[in-house]
């Protein structure tokens, strides 16, 4: 029998990879995560995919924000939301506090003494 060599991952990946690992002719071990380590991985997989967004070139934004849309899909459903249910608070979110329109940038804030 040959050698394998390992390559190592731990992450959680999207449910058509081990078939495309193995039809490259790998051999990907994998589990099913348990509902909390579940919720974990996706947080972890929404920081990968933010980072991978804040370092896509022009034409890799797209897809890379299709991560993110996915990754969120998955949390809003792991978490026991729907989309109307989120899309409801980010509203309501929106109208108390505004949204992103204007591009506002906070350097400082200036907390004047007494005195």
């Amino acid at each position: 029998m040959a050698q394998s060599r390992k390559i190592p991952y731990g992450k959680l990946v999207r449910d058509r990879i081990p078939e495309i690992i193995s039809a490259g002719g790998q051999i990907p071990e994998i589990r099913v995560l348990g509902p909390d380590d579940f919720l974990v991985a996706l947080i972890a997989k929404l920081h990968e995919e933010a980072e991978e967004l804040g370092s896509a070139e022009v034409d890799e934004v797209l897809s890379e924000l299709a991560d993110v849309h996915e990754v969120l899909a998955a949390l809003t459903i792991a978490l026991g939301h729907t989309d109307e249910e989120v899309e409801a608070a980010a509203a309501s979110k929106r109208s108390e506090r505004g949204g992103f329109d204007e591009r506002l940038w906070l350097d400082e804030v200036r907390v004047p003494q007494p005195g």
